[in-house]
């Protein structure tokens, strides 16, 4: 039986990782990676390792790539037993270049996860998950891998609204999807500082302002972060802020996937709020300053 429910992307991660500065045009040595990756994949392999058992909601292809994808879950301890399987669509791929700074570039190819649609939701309302009778009422980690239609579908589906929705936009320049939660407020989103902005349509310096600016949109609870500058917890009972470690950085794809992880599963075993925001900053911390190379 899963604890959780992490709907989004699955899918498999190339990342490039050189150990010197890049600029446009560069051309380094480095390593060149790939594993099991996508945003609700990265949150449901991080919930694992704190103790919950996922269970996915994607699409992945019928395709050799899908199946060692779903061989690799399933040796992962992820429950697959729901994901949609589309006979002709290819399995989707993430592919970034990193160095010491950070991300230095990335493209997404979520296209088969955007054009299955509605079709991977299936297991929550034909009864298997959830039904308009009995509708789930679990955690679902959500990303804004999704097309901005289906998100808004999810928003106001009423077969969701008893679940304990949590959101991510997986990228900045999918922020905008998570609009339709803002209006809704039944959500808890967890952003970065640019993904804030760009949801207020503002520029913010501070991560307990934009929280501020997020609840005052209609937001029910947010979670921003700003890399090593403290992260602030918002809800309308106030605000909370903590402190990252510091720590030497050596890869940055997955961090903001992992601290969303362990602040859910800090919270499904019990920790009050500034515990769980302690709990995930130390993960993150963790996460990053693994050695790669």
């Amino acid at each position: 039986m899963s604890d959780i429910l992490c709907i989004g992307s699955v899918l498999w991660d190339v990342i490039g990782h050189s150990p010197a500065s890049m600029s446009h045009g560069a051309d380094r040595p480095g390593r060149i990676t790939r594993h099991p990756g996508g945003v609700a994949l990265n949150i449901a392999m991080a919930l694992q390792r704190f103790g919950l058992t996922p269970a996915l909601l994607s699409a992945v292809g019928r395709d050799a790539e899908g199946d060692d994808l779903l061989r690799a879950c399933t040796a992962l301890g992820l429950d697959t037993a729901h994901i949609h399987r589309p006979e002709t669509l290819p399995t989707d791929i993430y592919m970034a270049i990193e160095d010491p700074s950070g991300l230095i570039a990335a493209i997404a190819d979520a296209h088969s996860l955007e054009n299955a649609g509605a079709s991977i939701l299936e297991p929550l309302l034909d009864g298997t998950l959830g039904s308009d009778k009995t509708p789930f009422t679990g955690t679902i980690a959500l990303d804004g891998n999704l097309t901005a239609t289906l998100l808004d579908n999810i928003a106001a589906n009423p077969t969701l609204a008893k679940a304990d929705l949590r959101v991510a936009p997986a990228s900045p320049g999918k922020a905008k999807r998570l609009t339709p939660f803002l209006a809704q407020g039944r959500a808890t989103l967890y952003v970065n500082l640019e993904e804030a902005g760009l949801l207020c349509d503002a520029s913010f310096t501070d991560t307990s302002v934009a929280a501020h600016a997020l609840l005052a949109k209609g937001t029910r609870r947010v979670l921003v972060t700003h890399g090593a500058q403290p992260a602030c917890d918002g809800t309308a009972h106030g605000l909370m802020t903590g402190q990252p470690p510091t720590v030497q950085v050596h890869r940055i794809t997955g961090a903001g996937d992992c601290f969303m992880a362990a602040h859910i599963a800090a919270e499904i075993n019990g920790a009050d709020r500034q515990t769980a925001l302690t709990m995930a900053l130390s993960a993150t911390a963790a996460h990053i300053s693994k050695d790669i190379s």
